[in-house]
C-alpha cells in the first residue's frame, strides 16, 4: 500500500501519481482574445460543468514556470468573456499543439493551422472543427495559492450563454459520444479516447422525479418550474 501526505511525505514514486488518480479528466479547449485583439487557445486538463440550471463550466490555469498567469485567465478576466471547444480524436495533434508555451502575442490558431469561427453572441474566436462549442461570459476567478514554480493555479468560471452542436454528431436528437470521440487526460503524458464500445447506460435507482437533472429533460425541468410538474420529494 502506497500511502503519503503531500507536501509532507514522500510518496516514493518516480512521478507524482496525484493526476493519474483523477482521471479521465475532461479538456477544456479555451479560445479567448486579448485586449489588444490577439486571439489565443490553449487546453486545460483541470476542466469541468459545475452546474446545468444556468449552464456554468470552470477551468484551472497553472502559473508558469516565471509564475506568470496564463493568457486565458488573463484575456478572460479583461473581456469578459471565452469558448470552449470540445477536444476530439481527429483534432488531437492540433490540441497538443496549442498546450506549447508561446509568447502572448502568438495566435495559436495560426500556429496549430486551426480555421476560427466567430461566435455569435461574444467576440471570441471557435475552433470551426470542434463539434461542440460553448460560448461563456465571464463569472469569476478562485485563486488557489501553491508551492512555486507552478503549484499556484487560477479557477476560472464562466456562464455558458450559447452552445454550438453539430448537427453530425446527434443520433435520435442526442449527443452520440461515440460520433464525438471526445479525448481525456489521464495522468503522465497519457490520454483516453470515447468510443462507441466503451460508453454504457445505468439509471440511479430511487425516485424518478430526481433524475430530472441527470437525464437533461428540459420540459419536466421547466414543469417543476412552472408549477405543473409534480413537485420533487425533498
Amino acid at each position: 500500500m502506497v500511502f503519503y501526505e503531500p507536501g509532507r511525505t514522500s510518496h516514493g514514486l518516480p512521478r507524482d501519481p496525484f493526476k493519474s488518480c483523477v482521471t479521465p479528466r475532461p479538456i477544456g479547449w479555451i479560445s479567448t482574445r486579448s485586449k489588444d485583439g490577439v486571439d489565443n487557445l490553449a487546453p486545460y486538463s483541470q476542466f469541468n460543468n459545475l452546474t446545468f440550471d444556468p449552464p456554468y463550466v470552470m477551468f484551472s490555469a497553472n502559473w508558469d514556470l516565471n509564475q506568470n498567469r496564463k493568457d486565458s485567465t488573463v484575456n478572460a478576466e479583461a473581456t469578459g468573456e471565452f469558448c470552449w471547444n470540445v477536444a476530439t480524436w481527429d483534432l488531437r495533434e492540433a490540441v497538443n499543439q496549442t498546450a506549447e508555451w508561446f509568447d502572448p502575442n502568438v495566435d495559436e490558431f495560426q500556429r496549430a493551422g486551426l480555421e476560427k469561427e466567430p461566435a455569435k453572441l461574444l467576440n471570441v474566436p471557435m475552433v470551426k472543427a470542434s463539434p461542440i462549442k460553448f460560448e461563456c461570459k465571464y463569472y469569476t476567478t478562485l485563486h488557489l495559492p501553491g508551492n512555486p514554480p507552478m503549484g499556484s493555479a487560477d479557477v476560472v468560471i464562466g456562464k455558458v450563454v450559447a452552445v454550438h452542436i453539430d448537427e453530425s454528431v446527434l443520433t435520435n436528437g442526442m449527443i452520440d459520444l461515440g460520433k464525438v470521440q471526445p479525448i481525456a487526460r489521464c495522468g503522465y503524458h497519457q490520454y483516453t479516447v470515447v468510443r462507441a464500445e466503451s460508453i454504457f447506460e445505468m439509471i440511479i435507482p430511487g425516485d424518478p422525479k430526481q433524475l430530472v437533472g441527470l437525464e437533461g429533460n428540459a420540459e419536466k425541468n421547466v414543469g417543476f418550474q412552472d408549477g405543473h410538474g409534480v413537485e420533487p420529494t425533498k
